[in-house]
């Protein structure tokens, strides 16, 4: 059975900023300190954290909604993608970010749970603030 988590917190800039840079590669870059590509289109391809992450958007809601098929070197052969769905949602101060990662293999959840915590929110956090 797969796992599930959901990790919030404010970040200090518009949805849309943050939108613009989660699925652009350089703006992923910048955001993250890592390397990153990107085909920012329903369908198109990415990578994150130099090809540890990779997969496909499924969805792309500017500026309120992105939705991934995505899948990291760690995830066992033959394992099917997660998904990973980002709500940005305007509040004072910023932008409400929630990560809802779903299909998550056994065994592996804590470690995104801290992940995104570690690799994403915070960073961008610094990055935005």
């Amino acid at each position: 059975m797969a796992e599930q988590i959901e990790r919030v917190a404010v970040i200090p800039a518009a949805p849309e900023a943050i939108f613009d840079a989660w699925v652009d590669a350089a703006g992923h870059a910048a955001m993250t300190g890592s390397p990153a590509t990107s085909e920012p289109v329903p369908g198109g391809r990415f990578t994150a954290w130099g090809g540890y992450i990779q997969g496909t958007w499924e969805s792309l809601e500017r500026p309120g909604r992105i939705v991934m098929a995505w899948s990291t070197s760690e995830f066992p052969d033959g394992a099917p993608p997660s998904r990973v769905e980002v709500v940005l949602a305007p509040i004072d101060g910023g932008t409400e970010v929630a990560i809802r990662h779903s299909g998550i293999p056994d065994g592996q959840g804590a470690s995104y749970h801290q992940g995104w915590l570690d690799h994403y929110l915070e960073p961008m956090a610094t990055h935005f603030g």
